[in-house]
């Protein structure tokens, strides 16, 4: 019945966007840590080559206006997995009033629906979401395996002395005594690929959570870069990326050999802004304003990049608002189950190109973060509109991102009615929580 359901599904959707019968499709979710726009060349970067990523662009459709979940890993991560915006899910920072928050048993996740519609469900590089033992540890939360680093402080090691399976550290004794032997990307790449290939014969989902380009910053070479005149760190910065990119390309390449290729989605994004010694170098935002921890565009916008050959149109583009919170009700729609109550929206029209898209719905932010620009930041995207301020009660900042994509000019005095509409949609979708003090004015750090 399932089957006949995703059939008709498909049959109704084809007239409309041109797409051909298909099986249930295989899904591939890269998310890269740390990485802006202007890292890619599909989104204008020239410092780094990324072949792959911008094959993946060339070959699908890429998204100018899409956002992530937060501005720093852990709460982008709960928003990708539950469909809660950060007003709402239960991690809204790295860490808390009471330490780290693991996602609490019972809720739905993202791999949880996948598994109960009959994928295998594969996760590998950074959770963050509940460490060994906890309620969110990864396998308790919807995935038949997870391997690579549960905690996001033991992810700041690229040669650690143990990675985790479905919550048990295995040693590495290439690294044992604090040597360098084992490089962790390494092993979880072909962690990836293996899961990949052993279910080759059912449908999957695939998180590839990599932590590449994320400090520490460590790599066993970096000879590609080594003609640059940048700094080390800056020349290591570099490789990490490429790296990253290499790793997008083996897995397309292995999608080939085993004929899984047309049948699968692969969905290229990035846990929050640009970080690290070669942002300014590179221009990792794309000249937008703010980095990492930063509810300004440059902390915020992703990369969003969908392959699916014979669905998605090669080479072609959206500017639909789109965020990671829309990914749990995607990845319903796409597999052709309900979807459950969510904060997104599904992204399938847009995804195939369909026409006469729904108008888009505001998407929501709210971090708690005491590296960033204010120990409290909202934000909303709203139609053109950007609105954005450092307590509950304070003076909303707003800018029109068409003619202003650096929010550079506040244009708040001259649109009161936009100014009382966002207000709005903040005091509405802000929840408060036990584990986070919403100030009413800005806080002095």
């Amino acid at each position: 019945m399932a089957l006949l359901r995703i059939y008709i599904f498909f049959i109704l959707l084809g007239p409309a966007v041109g797409a051909k019968e298909v099986s249930r499709p295989n899904i591939v979710l890269i998310l890269a840590d740390d990485s802006g726009l202007g890292e890619f060349g599909c989104y204008g970067g020239t410092a780094i080559p990324t072949p792959n990523i911008d094959r993946l662009a060339r070959e699908g459709r890429r998204f100018t206006q899409a956002y992530s979940g937060s501005a720093v890993c852990a709460p982008t991560r709960a928003v990708l997995m539950t469909g809660q915006h950060t007003g709402h899910v239960i991690r809204r920072a790295n860490q808390s009033k009471v330490g780290l928050l693991a996602l609490p048993a019972g809720i739905t996740t993202l791999p949880g629906l996948l598994r109960q519609a009959g994928y295998a469900t594969g996760g590998f590089g950074k959770w963050g979401l509940g460490n060994e033992g906890t309620t969110g540890a990864a396998e308790k939360q919807g995935f038949d395996l997870f391997y690579g680093y549960y905690d996001q402080v033991h992810a700041h090691s690229y040669f650690p002395a143990d990675l985790t399976r479905n919550g048990v550290r295995e040693p590495l004794p290439g690294n044992a005594g604090g040597a360098r032997g084992q490089y962790a990307h390494d092993l979880i790449e072909a962690e990836t690929l293996r899961f990949i290939e052993a279910n080759r014969d059912r449908p999957f989902f695939c998180y590839a959570a990599w932590t590449l380009p994320h400090a520490n910053f460590e790599i066993p070479s970096h000879a590609a870069f080594a003609d640059r005149p940048w700094p080390e760190d800056v020349k290591i910065h570099a490789a990490m990326i490429a790296r990253l990119d290499e790793s997008v390309g083996k897995v397309l390449a292995r999608l080939k050999e085993l004929g899984l290729d047309d049948n699968t989605l692969v969905i290229f994004t990035s846990d929050n802004g640009a970080d690290g010694p070669g942002k300014d170098i590179f221009n990792a935002t794309a000249g937008l304003r703010g980095f990492k921890r930063d509810l300004h565009e440059g902390g915020i916008r992703a990369p969003l990049i969908a392959r699916w050959p014979g669905q998605i149109a090669p080479g072609s583009t959206s500017d639909h608002l789109a965020g990671h919170v829309d990914f749990l009700a995607t990845y319903a729609a796409v597999v052709g189950i309900p979807i459950p109550p969510t904060d997104g929206h599904s992204l399938l029209p847009q995804l195939m190109g369909k026409s006469g898209e729904p108008a888009t719905a505001p998407l929501y932010w709210e971090i708690y973060e005491p590296g960033g620009p204010a120990p409290f930041q909202q934000a909303v995207r709203f139609g053109p509109w950007k609105g954005y301020r450092t307590g509950t009660q304070d003076p909303l900042e707003l800018f029109y991102l068409p003619t202003d994509r650096s929010e550079e000019k506040n244009v708040s005095l001259a649109h009161p009615e936009i100014v009382r509409e966002i207000e709005q949609i903040m005091t509405r979708e802000h929840t408060p929580s036990p584990y986070y003090d919403a100030p009413k004015n800005r806080m002095v750090r």
